[in-house]
């Protein structure tokens, strides 16, 4: 459906009323111009933030807002809390940290399911360790505080009854405490391919661990998450992985008006192609799985412009 310029009048006027509810924010003026749509992403080597720089300035454009905050971010804890605490707007989250009670705020709604991240669990292609038992001991990066990363590796760590001395970082820094030897390995939860990943791998840096004996344990006591493998071509590693996948969501609160939450799943199904163009994850965009969030229900918004595709 074209979008009209009485389309952009009524939008303008809906995020403006939505600013001064504090889900948007506004600038100095009162005007459209003067608001900013907010977008909680994560790492600035991770896909999060790569697709929601891109598709913060497609909105923007499109929308006719007079500006975006992309947000670098802990991760999805840190977004949903940011979301919920009415500092952001938008939040890309992994289903599993979106699934987990939170007392008091607003509640989550969807626009749509986007893409799955990977667990990657990575040494040092130099490095003795083989396989996940061969971290028991060692020092290994986990995540930040606040991030989905974090949530997975604890649980994959405790379901495989393995202790390690365990440092918060985020993708960026483990990179590089991987490289310079003050880590033996790290956890990693992104779409496939993640930015700093893939450096380590042109480096020649990079052995990812298989997961698939602790899979089975972990999966009947988490069954949100799914068996999936990163292909030996993702990295140019010498072989393929089997690990776990976990769908990713983009959320916002149920206050914002239907009308915005519409037209901003609109704009994500739009800026499909120039997303891919900057991440592969995002080939996976789609609104067949779009639509399948749960146990996160859908945004009364987003679910009019799905029930619109079907007309």
């Amino acid at each position: 459906m074209a979008r009209t310029h009485g389309t952009v009048r009524r939008l303008a006027a809906l995020l403006v009323g939505l600013a001064t509810t504090s889900s948007l924010v506004s600038g100095c003026d009162t005007t459209f111009p003067g608001t900013t749509l907010r977008v909680a992403t994560g790492s600035p080597a991770g896909v999060y933030n790569t697709l929601g720089g891109t598709l913060a300035e497609v909105w923007r454009a499109d929308l006719g807002l007079g500006g975006v905050e992309v947000q670098e971010t802990g991760g999805s804890v840190d977004n949903l809390n940011r979301v919920l605490g009415a500092t952001a707007d938008v939040a890309f989250s992994t289903a599993d940290v979106a699934t987990q009670p939170r007392g008091g705020g607003e509640r989550l709604r969807a626009l749509a399911r986007i893409y799955d991240d990977y667990l990657h669990v990575a040494v040092r292609s130099d490095s003795s360790i083989i396989d996940l038992a061969g971290l028991a001991g060692k020092r290994v990066a986990v995540g930040t505080a606040d991030s989905g990363t974090v949530v997975l590796a604890q649980r994959v760590l405790r379901v495989a009854n393995l202790a390690t001395d365990q440092v918060p970082a985020n993708l960026a820094d483990a990179a590089e405490m991987l490289r310079d030897g003050t880590i033996d390995g790290f956890f990693w939860s992104g779409g496939l391919p993640s930015m700093g990943i893939s450096a380590l791998a042109d480096e020649g840096l990079l052995r990812l661990l298989d997961l698939g004996d602790v899979l089975p344990r972990v999966r009947k006591e988490y069954p949100i998450y799914n068996t999936a493998s990163i292909a030996a071509t993702t990295y140019k590693t010498e072989r393929a992985v089997t690990t776990l996948a976990i769908p990713n969501f983009l959320l916002v609160a149920d206050s914002m008006p239907d009308e915005v939450a519409e037209e901003l799943t609109r704009g994500l199904y739009e800026a499909r192609q120039r997303l891919v163009a900057v991440n592969k994850a995002a080939l996976a965009i789609d609104e067949l799985p779009g639509i399948e969030t749960d146990p996160v229900p859908l945004h009364p918004g987003a679910l009019r412009y799905y029930q619109e595709q079907k007309t």
